[in-house]
């Protein structure tokens, strides 16, 4: 597996090197837990309850596992960190992969990478291109 640190070793006070050279930017973390939550939303497309993202200042998620969601044992007993990255292809390269790239949702990809024994996960965000429907003239010119 490639680490993300190519030579050297980090400083106390330097940021981690894929946030000071790779510009990813802290997302959350997301906490996995097996109690129900008050509070928390079932996202029944991905088999999962989540809670505290919308509200935590420091992007704590709350993250509970139905027993048919299909994820590796790690992602559901080990907490993990998320960075958002802007190529999410380039920054899976020579990692080890956890989890596939997935579109969970409408301008989102999400991949999981095994780092040292730990999952990350990796976020990138896009607009989705809006679909800009023909003017009369232009349906009728073609014609």
């Amino acid at each position: 597996m490639k680490r993300a640190m190519t030579s050297g070793k980090r400083l106390n006070h330097e940021p981690p090197v894929v946030t000071a050279k790779l510009g990813w930017r802290y997302h959350h973390i997301g906490i996995p837990h097996t109690q129900p939550c008050a509070r928390e939303r079932h996202v029944a497309h991905l088999g999962v309850h989540v809670s505290g993202f919308e509200t935590s200042p420091y992007g704590i998620e709350w993250i509970r596992f139905e027993p048919h969601c299909h994820v590796p044992e790690i992602v559901r007993t080990v907490p993990h960190i998320a960075f958002a990255v802007d190529d999410l292809d380039e920054a899976l390269k020579g990692m080890e992969i956890l989890i596939a790239p997935t579109q969970p949702s409408i301008g989102v990809r999400v991949a999981f990478i095994l780092d040292d024994g730990a999952p990350v996960e990796l976020l990138e965000f896009y607009r989705a291109k809006a679909v800009r429907q023909k003017t009369r003239h232009e349906a009728t010119a073609r014609r």
